[in-house]
């Protein structure tokens, strides 16, 4: 896994002359963001060594340098699922590249089932914290002590200080957002209403099928992460009828402007 970061890195450095400060990972329905980065290269996924390519309908599949006010940034346009077929050192590896190009924050984005009473589709939630319960776990196998430690402390997955400052760009600008625990399963399948009912039993106030892995990882090397998850679906009774992804690409699209304005705000504010 070493070798194969360094030589992708180093693909990556011999295209793009640029050292990032903000890593972005755009997710279902939110790779709209694009269009608020200033981008000097661009790369398809297909192009670059030991990448994955995404095979979700709505994830464009390209690696995006640029700059958001004079921040430099790269941004994943679309990104990699277990569901998909790949391992979770697959599905992770585009984080440590970023990290060896030289990010320092980590902001991830996703398309997210509600179970909080209080959630309604189309609501923005930060993510304070999550609950792991997919079957397979990044970091299981021998441990690679160049990228971080073999037992990692994930007391502050999510950073406070990014929330704290991504609440106050939301009350400066009329934006609406909640906290919330994010509930990774492996997916494809949206889940059952019981399956809805455990995750709220067991703690989760939305469910997803990505996100776990990679913030994982990228605590794992350091790295301080901030996550953001629109609803896009409700899990209760009375709301699993027509659940489709075309229906979350849809749910997500009409919060993408408040996504978009959170995110730049908060990358040029820093």
């Amino acid at each position: 896994m070493w070798e194969k970061v360094q030589e992708t890195v180093q693909f990556l450095q011999s295209k793009c002359d640029f050292v990032p400060e903000y890593g972005i990972i755009l997710g279902s329905g939110l790779g709209k963001f694009a269009k608020e980065i200033k981008i000097t290269c661009s790369l398809p996924y297909s192009d670059i060594p030991n990448f994955p390519v995404s095979t979700v309908f709505g994830h464009k599949g390209k690696l995006l340098f640029g700059t958001v006010g004079d921040k430099k940034v790269v941004a994943m346009q679309g990104r990699f699922h277990y569901y998909e077929g790949y391992s979770m050192q697959e599905v992770t590896f585009p984080v440590r590249v970023m990290k060896y190009l030289g990010i320092q924050k980590l902001i991830v984005s996703n398309a997210s089932g509600g179970v909080h009473t209080n959630y309604e589709v189309g609501d923005i939630i930060l993510i304070k914290d999550h609950i792991n319960f997919m079957p397979e776990h990044p970091l299981r196998g021998p441990n690679e002590e160049r990228f971080g430690p073999r037992f990692v402390n994930m007391n502050e997955p999510y950073s406070k200080k990014m929330i704290a400052q991504a609440q106050k760009i939301a009350l400066k600008n009329g934006i609406k957002v909640q906290e919330g625990i994010y509930f990774g399963l492996q997916g494809p399948t949206f889940e059952t209403l019981a399956e809805y009912n455990m995750v709220a039993k067991m703690g989760g106030d939305c469910v997803g099928m990505s996100t776990v892995p990679e913030v994982i990882v990228a605590r794992h090397m350091e790295i301080e992460t901030f996550g953001i998850s629109v609803i896009t679906d409700i899990g209760r009774e009375g709301f699993l009828e027509t659940i489709s992804h075309d229906e979350v690409l849809q749910a997500a699209k009409l919060a993408e402007p408040k996504v978009c304005l959170l995110i730049k705000k908060m990358i040029e504010n820093d």
